[in-house]
């Protein structure tokens, strides 16, 4: 890839005055950078297989601020491949300090505003392997998004509900620490779902 190919997805994607950052953190690490549609599943992730350039893809429906978050998170996994193959643990120690200190030159307001900026503080003490596991951070995120602020959370409705997920149907049922059991309508399979896990059309419990 050209770097300005690279500097064009940052301009659309990451806010104005990071864009310089995030192209010097490619420049330090060459790596093949793809947009992908929107994942349930997941908000970016990092892969290299043998023989092969390393690869990070961010789904490119993300606010700009979750972007730039996501980004760095990746880059940090491919810091750690760099320097340990896959014998260091996914999300483990090496690559917590790794993302800690890319992302310590953009914990700042020109990048973050407030209240994002603190809770991103407190959550970098002990970053987590998804965002989304830190369930005031993602309130956090989602506040600065348009697009979000009329979304349904699994969260906001009742134990007991009947929701759309990835086109399937189910029921909801225990909250377990940031997750929640569901049992899958057609199958009876239970899942644990993240609780700020967007949900399409619910059938509300009456309680």
């Amino acid at each position: 890839m050209q770097i300005e190919e690279i500097r064009q997805i940052l301009t659309r994607h990451v806010p104005p005055l990071a864009v310089d950052y995030c192209l010097h953190l490619w420049q330090e690490s060459e790596f093949i950078f793809k947009l992908r549609k929107n994942r349930v599943s997941k908000v970016g992730d990092f892969t290299c297989g043998m023989n092969k350039r390393p690869r990070i893809t961010v789904n490119d429906n993300l606010a700009p601020h979750l972007f730039l978050m996501t980004y760095v998170h990746e880059v940090a996994h491919l810091r750690v491949y760099i320097q340990q193959g896959y014998k260091a643990e996914a999300h483990g120690a090496e690559w917590k300090q790794t993302f800690q200190r890319l992302l310590l030159p953009l914990l700042n307001l020109t990048h973050f505003p407030e209240p994002l900026l603190s809770g991103l503080i407190a959550h970098m003490q002990n970053p987590l392997a998804s965002s989304f596991s830190d369930s005031e951070l993602t309130h956090l995120f989602r506040a600065l998004d348009k697009n979000k602020q009329s979304t349904t959370l699994l969260s906001h409705v009742p134990e007991g509900s009947i929701f759309q997920l990835q086109g399937k149907w189910f029921t909801k049922g225990k909250l377990r620490r940031t997750r929640v059991l569901c049992r899958e309508l057609k199958s009876s399979r239970q899942y644990l779902v993240p609780a700020d896990m967007e949900i399409g059309s619910a059938q509300l419990s009456l309680l």
